[in-house]
C-alpha cells in the first residue's frame, strides 16, 4: 500500500502519504490505522518518525489517539484542513504573498477594531506597541512583539473567528516577520517608516474611525512588500 522512504525521510512525507490514503479510503470512516510497528515496516523508517507523523496527522484532525486501543481515523478527515508549508513561506517570494494575505484579513480586522474595541483593549493595543519600539531600542528583532500588536488589534475585534484565524497564521505571519523586519532594520528610514506605519494604526483605532484603521493597516501591508521589493525581495 505504502512506499518505501529512506529512514532519514522527515515524518511530513510519511503524514503525506498516510493523509493521501485517508483522503482515498483506504481506511474506513472511523477505521484504525495499523499499529506503529506495522507502519514503520511498511515505510521503512524508525517507529518514533511514524510517531511524529501521527502527530501531525493529530494536530491536522485526520486522526483520533484512542488510548490503549491505537489511533483511528476521524469521521470527517475527509474535509482537509488548511496548510501552509513553513518552509515555504520563508522563501522571499512566498513572503510577499503572505503579505497580500495579511493585508485582505487584516484591514478589516483593524476596521472591526476601532468599531468594537473598549478602553481595555486600546490599552492592550498601545501597551504592545510600546512593547515594539522597546525591543528595537533594545536592539533586537521585535519579531514576536510585532505578532502580538497585530494579536492585540484581532483580540480588539470582539470576533473570535478573526483571533482563530490569526492564530493559525500566527506561525506564518511570524516566519514573514522575520524577513521583513530584518529587511527594514537595514535601513534607517525603513524602521521609521515601520513605525509609523503602526502608530497610524493604533491612532485611527483609539479615534474609533474604522475607515481610517482599515486604510492604516492596508498602507502599512503594501509599504511592507515595497520594502521588500526595494531591498531586491519579490
Amino acid at each position: 500500500m505504502f512506499e518505501k522512504i529512506p529512514a532519514r525521510a522527515l515524518s511530513d512525507t510519511v503524514a503525506q502519504q498516510l493523509q493521501k490514503q485517508i483522503e482515498k479510503g483506504s481506511f474506513a470512516k472511523s477505521g484504525k490505522l495499523p499499529t506503529e510497528a506495522v507502519l514503520a515496516q511498511e515505510f521503512g523508517v524508525s517507529r518514533t518518525v511514524i510517531r511524529e507523523a501521527i502527530s501531525r496527522l493529530k494536530n491536522e484532525g485526520m486522526v483520533e489517539p484512542r488510548q490503549g486501543s491505537g489511533v483511528f481515523v476521524v469521521e470527517r478527515a475527509g474535509i482537509r484542513p488548511l496548510r501552509i508549508d513553513y518552509a515555504q513561506a520563508v522563501e522571499p517570494g512566498s513572503v510577499v504573498q503572505i503579505l497580500a494575505l495579511r493585508r485582505a484579513i487584516e484591514a478589516e480586522v483593524a476596521s472591526e477594531a476601532a468599531m468594537r474595541r473598549t478602553d481595555a483593549q486600546m490599552a492592550a493595543i498601545d501597551a504592545a506597541l510600546a512593547k515594539i519600539e522597546a525591543a528595537v531600542a533594545d536592539g533586537e528583532d521585535g519579531v514576536a512583539e510585532d505578532v502580538a500588536f497585530h494579536r492585540a488589534i484581532a483580540n480588539a475585534t470582539g470576533n473570535p473567528y478573526f483571533l482563530k484565524t490569526l492564530t493559525f497564521l500566527n506561525q506564518y505571519l511570524e516566519a514573514g516577520t522575520i524577513v521583513t523586519r530584518k529587511n527594514e532594520a537595514l535601513r534607517e528610514d525603513f524602521s521609521r517608516q515601520v513605525k509609523e506605519e503602526h502608530a497610524a494604526i493604533a491612532a485611527a483605532i483609539r479615534a474609533g474611525d474604522p475607515m481610517a484603521a482599515r486604510n492604516a493597516a492596508q498602507t502599512h501591508l503594501y509599504n511592507a512588500a515595497r520594502r521588500l521589493a526595494e531591498a531586491g525581495i519579490r
